[in-house]
């Protein structure tokens, strides 16, 4: 079972991860060249999830942080730490609480929206969750409105060698995890051009657990940024603005019907602007 200790050694990373994504986006904001539109900076809000079942109500909390500017339209990224017990029908559908529903969760969430079409949209989070039992989850998914196959060969490339340094198996079941979960079934169609997806990953050690959670944060903090550079400077048309904002659509499809993590937030009682963050800004049907 996880101790305090590492409990808190997770939270210190899932927080300076979020620090070091925070401050890519924001050079990258600063190296796109225009006139007059000011660089994009990070704004955040921390919030309290109060739990009636917890002493003095304390439920943990976590901080948005959301960034509006001039290469990333809206780029969110959030870390939550919350603790106390699930209700009695969604406790029914997570491992380890048929005799004590009490939880503790720690995790980053991000989704970023760029301006340019041209850029890819990317979502990715990481996690720890610990009932009667613990595990590690989390992944990263890319959806471009564009294909850019260079793209995509780099950024399954990165996750390959990721999963590959702690399982040979790992990369071949994630990206297929990714490949069904990401899926608007009403629509017959995929969300993006996947990644890797992961769940219940406990393989008994925590702290090789912990380093590949640790690496896919890492993997995704190198190779988005390179992406993203290829592209942002590249000039659109207003044909290209449409197509995203109908893709746009689609992925705001798939986060309120079918996100996990859109169910297991409003299902805690979490911060529901920090848990509909990940909607896009502007989006057409």
């Amino acid at each position: 079972m996880t101790t305090l200790e590492q409990k808190a050694e997770f939270e210190k990373w899932t927080i300076k991860l979020r620090d070091d994504i925070c401050s890519e986006l924001e050079k990258i904001e600063e190296e796109y060249d225009h006139d007059y539109l000011l660089p994009g900076q990070f704004r955040r809000e921390s919030w309290q999830r109060n739990d009636p079942t917890q002493p003095d109500n304390n439920g943990g909390g976590g901080t948005m942080s959301v960034l509006k500017g001039r290469v990333f339209e809206k780029a969110g990224v959030n870390v939550s730490c919350v603790q106390g017990q699930f209700p009695e029908q969604f406790a029914k559908e997570i491992p380890g609480t048929s005799e004590n529903p009490t939880f503790w969760a720690c995790g980053i969430s991000l989704v970023i929206h760029p301006l340019n079409p041209l850029v890819p949209a990317v979502h990715m989070n990481t996690r720890h969750i610990v009932t009667s039992k613990s595990w590690f989850g989390g992944g990263a998914d890319l959806t471009p409105t564009f294909e850019f196959q260079e793209d995509t060969k780099d950024f399954h490339q990165a996750f390959r060698n990721c999963c590959d340094q702690y399982d040979p198996n790992y990369y071949a079941k994630f990206k297929l995890w990714c490949d069904e979960y990401f899926y608007l079934p009403h629509r017959n169609e995929a969300r993006g051009v996947g990644g890797i997806f992961y769940d219940y990953v406990d393989s008994g050690s925590f702290d090789t657990d912990y380093a590949f959670t640790r690496d896919v944060g890492l993997t995704f903090l190198k190779i988005y940024p390179e992406l993203v550079r290829r592209h942002f400077q590249k000039p659109w048309t207003a044909e290209d603005k449409q197509k995203q904002l109908q893709k746009r659509g689609r992925y705001a499809e798939f986060n309120l019907l079918y996100d996990r993590g859109t169910k297991f937030g409003l299902q805690t009682n979490g911060n529901t602007e920090a848990i509909l963050m990940s909607l896009p800004p502007v989006a057409v049907w």
